[in-house]
């Protein structure tokens, strides 16, 4: 290409990253964010395999399961924001790494308590790391694409996101169903203690390790070039596009042609007033928190008005829609498995609807009998294999979205899937047995996860650098808020009106579908 773009040997963003070329650094980059990616699908969906695994350890009714799926939903209602907010004023790569490694010590922690109510505690610092992870993945990775490729890789995403699908049920296989039972007991005075360790806590055990290995494999990896320049640190920013060139042509780094990068103005004059970048200000020193806080509040300020805040409307409505309804039918997906396979084994060549199915298990109003009838401690293998059914499900859509986005547009892949995710939704009242729950329930997953990718691609685009990762979060919250309404009510009504919360979500999904006709157009611009 040309280099009369180049001005007194400095340049804008755009075109130092096709300098610095797409490559080897590229690959490296997709892979440890689309592993991040995978490990927020364990992470925000191991407790479906919980709920059935520790029903007896912990004494659940279906109440006390909507409160345990609702933990980790309010965490990330608290903690989109919170990680959003520090990654657009210190960095996305620290705050990542800091959200993982939570996340990992927080999965530790809970795999060894006995107690429920701490048991839902950790996990709800669980979900507020965990959606730190998830908002910050996708900006941090778009900021390092070209125009010409940031769309396709970006959505290269989702087959993570599947990956993740996948490996969660093999995991649980593998390990719940080991009939190991180790129990400690311990006298403190005239306190007896008692400390039991069996194969669910093991699988939360081993689903917290990636967390860990994650966060700190990130400490290879640079801070977005992007926000540097946003920041006003353009000598850095340059070195590491440097860096990126070296790795992806393999040649020395004297040989790239450009010796500076064009700031941002408004940026130089917040270095000019404050004489500092804002990524290197103290949280521990109260000026300089005042500074960071009043830089958060200029920045929400410009979320909800023009020309931001129809943007922010939308994607906050078409968030609470999609999360609303996925999060909270993927981690009942395999409760709802378990229960079809102990109505099949109870009552065999009885075809019965997701409702009529759902009332073997009572609430807490009852003295507990058929609570204890069914509370084995195990779950039917089938429940993992049909879980694997709904990952594999993913793979054609996984494919297919990065290969097609650009001849269909961002914007008729969310409307088609998410109408379609609707009608799927509200086709579930109609099952009435275990293999039409299966394949209703693999088309949705295939639906709405592809939506949630592709709404998170489109977030790169929508927003400009130092709002980006804050709007993100912002319809994050949102999303977890709907999640966590979902869940609670799914836990309270599955037992007595089940029909209410799948009428709820189908209409949740085809609202959010005809709001997104209402979206721009993305991924032919460089970032702002």
């Amino acid at each position: 290409m040309g280099l009369d773009f180049i001005q007194g040997g400095n340049a804008d963003y755009e075109n130092a990253l096709i300098l610095a070329g797409f490559g080897r650094f590229h690959y490296w980059l997709l892979g440890i964010c689309g592993l991040i990616y995978a490990n927020t699908a364990v992470g925000i969906t191991i407790i479906s395999f919980v709920l059935p695994s520790a029903t007896c350890d912990f004494r659940m009714t279906s109440e006390d399961k909507g409160w345990l799926t609702a933990a980790p939903m309010l965490g990330m209602v608290i903690g989109s924001y919170f990680w959003g907010c520090l990654a657009d004023t210190k960095g996305r790569k620290i705050v990542l790494i800091a959200a993982l490694l939570l996340d990992g010590l927080s999965g530790l922690l809970s795999s060894v308590t006995t107690i429920f109510g701490l048991f839902m505690l950790l996990r709800f610092i669980n979900g507020f790391a965990i959606t730190g992870a998830m908002g910050i993945c996708f900006p941090y990775l778009g900021e390092f694409q070209p125009t010409k490729y940031r769309e396709k890789v970006l959505c290269w995403m989702e087959m993570f996101w599947t990956v993740g699908i996948i490996l969660l049920p093999i995991i649980a296989w593998l390990i719940i169903p080991l009939t190991f039972h180790l129990q400690f007991e311990w006298v403190v005075g005239s306190l007896g203690i008692t400390w039991v360790f069996s194969s669910w806590q093991l699988f939360v055990a081993v689903c917290a390790l990636p967390s860990l290995v994650l966060g700190l494999s990130l400490f290879m990896f640079p801070e977005s070039p992007k926000f540097l320049v946003e920041c006003g640190e353009t000598e850095l920013a340059l070195e590491i596009i440097k860096d990126i060139y070296v790795k992806n042509s393999r040649r020395d780094r004297t040989e790239y042609p450009i010796h500076g990068l064009k700031g941002n103005d408004k940026v130089n004059n917040i270095m000019e007033t404050h004489n500092r970048s804002k990524r290197t200000l103290s949280l521990g020193k109260p000026n300089h928190l005042m500074i960071l806080l009043n830089e958060i509040w200029d920045q929400t300020k410009a979320l909800c008005h023009p020309p931001h805040l129809k943007r922010t409307i939308l994607t906050c409505v078409i968030q609470f829609g999609i999360t609303s309804s996925y999060y909270t039918l993927m981690i009942w997906f395999p409760e709802l498995f378990d229960r079809f396979e102990q109505y099949e084994t109870r009552f065999p060549d009885t075809s019965a609807s997701v409702c009529d199915v759902s009332s073997i298990v009572l609430g807490s109003d009852v003295n507990g009998t058929m609570v204890d009838e069914f509370c084995s401690g195990k779950i039917d293998t089938s429940v993992y294999l049909h879980t694997v059914f709904i990952g594999l499900a993913c793979i054609p859509t996984s494919f297919w979205l990065p290969l097609c986005v650009h001849r269909l547009g961002a914007k008729f892949i969310l409307v088609i899937s998410l109408l379609l995710a609707g009608a799927v939704s509200a086709g579930l009242y109609f099952v009435h047995n275990s293999l039409q729950n299966l394949i209703l329930s693999c088309i949705f997953e295939a639906l709405t996860s592809m939506a949630i990718s592709t709404v998170y691609c489109v977030m790169v685009d929508l927003f400009p650098t130092n709002l980006r990762v804050m709007a993100a979060a912002l319809s994050l919250t949102f999303g977890r808020g709907g999640a966590l309404v979902g869940n609670l009510l799914f836990g309270y009504l599955i037992d007595l009106n089940c029909v209410v919360p799948i009428v709820m979500f189908s209409i949740l999904l085809f609202i959010s579908g005809f709001l997104c006709f209402f979206l721009p157009s993305t991924g032919s611009e460089a970032l702002a």
